[in-house]
């Protein structure tokens, strides 16, 4: 049966509109986007098969433009359609680490960095640089790839710390795997960067992991 068939406050755009995004599944929310189905499936039938073959919206989310187009019912144009509202929510959420905002708690540096870097694919190295008073300055993206002594640079740290004035930095990256656990790798950068900052006499307020999911502080770990 045909969506258009449904009784109206069953179909996912009605739903919306009456109820709001937050009553809608996953799926319903996804057959909003794709507007259409394939022959023999409705829109809701053909979200529902998408989140299964792909194991959930976030690999969906993430998945590469081969892998998303040789999927039924998608190709380029809904792949750059997609890509221009993750792309959209993303510019949203980072919106929120704001010059001047003051961070008064862990929490409100998690949201913020998960919205940065949370869902990238690959391993991002960042840092948020605080004023004297914790106030957001600015948050950069340094590194990518693998995080270790090889391709994170204590000294590219301080460089940037000197050039925005910073008087405190909280570091970040996250873990594409989901598991938001500091490694051995993780702590020992962490050690090096904070005797890097402390030639400067810059503090390290913190190094936070996240995950699409969630985040882990090292400081509340004891581990800074």
């Amino acid at each position: 049966m045909a969506i258009s068939d449904w009784p109206s406050a069953e179909r996912p755009r009605e739903k919306l509109l009456q109820r709001g995004a937050t009553a809608l599944s996953d799926a319903e929310l996804l057959a909003i986007f794709l507007r259409t189905g394939v022959k023999g499936k409705s829109a809701v039938d053909l979200a529902r098969e998408l989140l299964s073959n792909f194991d959930g919206l976030r690999n969906l989310l993430a998945a590469d433009r081969q892998r998303f187009c040789e999927a039924a019912g998608l190709g380029d144009a809904k792949f750059a359609q997609l890509q221009a509202v993750v792309e959209m929510t993303r510019r949203y959420q980072g919106e929120k680490i704001k010059r001047g905002a003051e961070l008064t708690s862990p929490g409100k540096a998690f949201s913020n960095l998960q919205a940065e870097i949370g869902s990238a694919t690959r391993e991002l190295f960042g840092v948020l640089f605080l004023d004297t008073r914790h106030r957001v300055i600015c948050f950069e993206t340094l590194f990518s790839g693998t995080i270790d002594g090889a391709s994170v640079h204590p000294r590219e740290v301080v460089k940037r710390v000197l050039q925005h004035n910073a008087a405190a930095v909280i570091l970040a990256h996250n873990h594409p795997s989901g598991v938001a656990e500091p490694s051995r790798a993780d702590i020992n950068i962490t050690e090096k960067i904070k005797s890097a900052l402390a030639l400067v006499e810059v503090r390290l307020l913190d190094h936070i992991i996240v995950t699409a999911d969630g985040a882990e502080s090292m400081a509340d770990r004891g581990l800074i």
